[in-house]
């Protein structure tokens, strides 16, 4: 007669708990899984550096150029410069809160791969005496054990031997 193989003590949390348990025999997709998502963080962490070099030389660059075009304004004393010179006050400021946006947008982005999101905590406070709390547990582990009494095999020995 076969030996019944006793369940893995994952399968017995996941049963207990009535979950299924997801068990993956190939290693090697979980390491091309990781490697993908490590190459998608590093690309990310590259694009990420790149725009904020780009922000921060526009706003370099847009700061010169106001200066540059106030000086022409006040020498000139022409309307028209003075208005090229709010229209890129204007334009530098915006690349000013592009960059915050960039912060604010990458901060998102970490935060939701640092974790699972779905993940809810509840906590619970059980209001009674001890004696009704041991009732409560002990009626689940009776129902929990007449769930698996249709594992157990009832054997009656039988004498050989009248007599």
């Amino acid at each position: 007669m076969g030996r019944k193989k006793k369940p893995k003590v994952e399968q017995r949390i996941a049963d207990a708990l009535d979950i299924e348990l997801e068990v993956s025999e190939d290693k090697s997709i979980k390491k091309k899984e990781i490697n993908e998502i490590t190459k998608a963080s590093d690309e990310l962490k590259s694009d990420y550096r790149s725009v904020r070099g780009n922000l921060y030389s526009i706003i370099s660059k847009g700061n010169e150029a106001i200066d540059g075009i106030l000086e022409v304004a006040q020498e000139g004393d022409s309307p028209r410069a003075y208005e090229v010179a709010a229209q890129m006050i204007k334009t530098v400021a915006e690349a000013n809160k592009d960059l915050l946006d960039l912060h604010k947008k990458m901060k998102d982005i970490k935060k939701d791969n640092s974790g699972p999101s779905s993940v809810s905590q509840t906590n619970a406070i059980y209001v009674g005496s001890t004696k009704d709390l041991q009732e409560l547990v002990n009626d689940s582990r009776s129902a929990a054990r007449r769930l698996h009494s249709d594992d157990i095999i009832d054997v009656e020995i039988e004498n050989g031997q009248d007599g």
